[in-house]
């Protein structure tokens, strides 16, 4: 069994913010694909701070191995619209990360979806808390399609191959972080 988590915040207040592009990405997949029991999509209702809570117990519960584990989550260390798989690490500030390493151990399977860096740390959190704005669209549909559309090499294992196929799907905008953030406010 495999599971795949999507972390965000649950609420209409939240469905549009940075933060929640991992429940977006789960919404894509749920969208596209029909999945039997050996598969679980999940977007954990607990809010991002406690999301390993809830994974953590489904993991348990069906008695599934971090290494079976794939969440997708919000990267600030990311360019906007890169896509980086990565099993095992630390936390890197992300606090749905931290949440799940705490139930699970640093172990399981990362699908890091670059939001970028707002450049200043006090900024970080008005940043992921904050709206993708409409000029995202360009890169954060497609990035979203291809995260779907190419799961199943992350299913059969594939990391690599997974990673390679969601960027050649959908490559990364090249602009900088600072260009797109200029550009929104013209």
């Amino acid at each position: 069994m495999i599971i795949i988590a999507g972390l965000g915040n649950p609420g209409p207040k939240y469905q549009g913010n940075r933060h929640n592009i991992g429940f977006m990405a789960a919404d894509e997949i749920a969208s596209r694909w029909k999945f039997g029991p050996e598969r679980l999509l999940m977007k954990p209702q607990t809010y991002m701070n406690e999301s390993g809570r809830a994974v953590g117990e489904a993991a348990r519960f069906y008695k599934v191995q971090p290494s079976g584990v794939i969440v997708f989550h919000d990267e600030i260390d990311l360019a906007p619209g890169r896509f980086r798989m990565k099993t095992g690490g630390g936390a890197a500030g992300q606090n749905g990360v931290r949440s799940m390493i705490s139930q699970l151990g640093a172990d399981f399977r990362r699908g890091r979806m670059g939001v970028g860096h707002p450049g200043e740390s006090h900024l970080v959190m008005p940043h992921v808390l904050g709206d993708f704005h409409k000029a995202d669209r360009v890169w954060l549909d497609p990035m979203l399609a291809a995260v779907s559309d190419a799961l199943p090499f992350a299913l059969s294992g594939d990391d690599e191959r997974y990673q390679a196929e969601v960027m050649r799907l959908a490559p990364a905008p090249k602009f900088s972080p600072r260009q797109a953030s200029q550009a929104r406010d013209e």
